[in-house]
C-alpha cells in the first residue's frame, strides 16, 4: 500500500492509504476527496483534478506530457511551477509518503 498525504487549502491533511497502480486522481475520488472533482474522470480533457505537488516530491514525478501542461491553462486555481494533473500522477511504490496540496477551488 501506498500512503498519500492531502493538504487542503485550509491546512487540514488527510492520509489515504492507496493501492499503486491507479492514478492519485482515482484514489483520491475513491476515497471521497471532495476537492479533486474530476468531472472527465482522468481522460485529461478538463483540469478538475489540479493539485500541487509538495516541492519536496517534484522532482521525483515523471515530467508532465505536453496535453497536461496545456490542460494546466484551464486550471480555476492558479497555475504554479509545480502543479501537475492528478490523473496523470500513477502511484508506484516510490511514491510513498507523497505530499500534494489542494487547491481551495477547482472551479
Amino acid at each position: 500500500m501506498i500512503t498519500l498525504h492531502l493538504v487542503t487549502a485550509d491546512q487540514r491533511t488527510r492520509e489515504l492509504r492507496c493501492a499503486p497502480g491507479q492514478s492519485l486522481m482515482k484514489a483520491a475520488v475513491d476515497a471521497g476527496v471532495d476537492q479533486i472533482a474530476a468531472d472527465c474522470g482522468g481522460t485529461l480533457t478538463c483540469a478538475t483534478c489540479h493539485v500541487y505537488v509538495d516541492e519536496a516530491w517534484a522532482a521525483r514525478l515523471p515530467a508532465p506530457v505536453a496535453d497536461e501542461t496545456d490542460m494546466l491553462d484551464f486550471a480555476a486555481a492558479p497555475v504554479k511551477p509545480n502543479s501537475r494533473l492528478s490523473c496523470q500522477i500513477v502511484l508506484t511504490p516510490d511514491l510513498d509518503g507523497l505530499v500534494v496540496h489542494l487547491p481551495a477551488t477547482q472551479y
